[in-house]
């Protein structure tokens, strides 16, 4: 290869540390990013949820519904970028309530169609990120 034994062997070493490195990063990366079925701790919840302050609306129809909710994102990003456009994700919400009829929101069905649902059109604004979950923690129709 080379005329010089001494460089031989100093690029065989450094050869030799780079493909360990390489072998050990990919190996760390791998063993560290939990399985795709593993449902988060929920410290790991609270950290990348976003809690909306108490929205008040009318629905469809003579009542209002008195809500708030939590949204659970992916990633810190996801979650930052939410509290960015807090103001859309409440014109969302509300939006979307103004649709629903009392009786709607009053069956457990009809709550879970609304979390499904708002967790759709949430992640079609998302640019970093996406929605896990919503979850409903507040909400009394009057």
């Amino acid at each position: 290869m080379f005329q010089n034994r001494l460089v031989n062997v100093m690029v065989i070493i450094l050869v030799s540390f780079t493909l360990i490195g390489v072998v050990a990063l990919v190996l760390f990366n791998y063993f560290e990013t939990p399985e795709a079925g593993a449902d988060p701790s929920i410290d790991k919840i609270i950290e990348n949820s976003w809690q909306t302050e108490e929205i008040t609306t009318n629905l469809n129809g003579d009542e209002i519904v008195r809500a708030s909710f939590q949204i659970h994102t992916d990633t810190k990003s996801a979650k930052n970028e939410l509290e960015k456009r807090d103001f859309q994700m409440n014109n969302l919400i509300i939006r979307h309530l103004a649709g629903l009829s009392a009786a709607e929101l009053q069956s457990q069905k009809g709550i879970d169609e609304m979390e499904s649902e708002l967790r759709n059109k949430m992640n079609e604004m998302m640019d970093e990120g996406k929605i896990v979950r919503v979850y409903t923690t507040q909400r009394m129709i009057q």
